[in-house]
């Protein structure tokens, strides 16, 4: 039998290439307002690793923590725990936290688009 008939093609489809680039502009656009409602500059979604600081600014009162999602396992830890943290700030649900955190474009979508405003960083009980 002749393997080579099973060459596999590493071709990128078109259909694809344009899903993900409307996914990532979507998701640009969808934190861009959620800066904006939070009081801070929206641009700052469109800079690699200034987002996350300005994201962690929101949800923890301070931006530099966001250096946390360096260190292995404590990252998964860290990116939940502010996902928590980003619901609260809105004024929103223990559920919504979990929409974030498994289908986060969708949630970010719905937190940049409806009527809740920024409630500040959410404090520790």
């Amino acid at each position: 039998m002749d393997y080579s008939d099973f060459a596999y093609s590493y071709e990128a489809s078109p259909f694809m290439t344009v899903l993900s680039l409307a996914i990532a502009v979507l998701g640009i656009v969808a934190m861009w307002k959620i800066f904006e409602k939070a009081g801070e500059p929206g641009w700052a979604a469109i800079i690699p690793f200034y987002n996350l600081y300005v994201l962690f600014k929101i949800t923890w009162g301070n931006g530099w923590k966001f250096l946390f999602l360096l260190i292995p396992v404590a990252n998964l830890v860290f990116a939940i725990i502010t996902m928590v943290k980003l619901a609260k700030a809105f004024g929103k649900s223990g559920g919504f936290a979990v929409g974030l955190i498994f289908l986060s474009i969708i949630f970010y979508c719905i937190l940049a688009f409806d009527q809740s405003t920024y409630l500040g960083v959410p404090q520790s009980a």
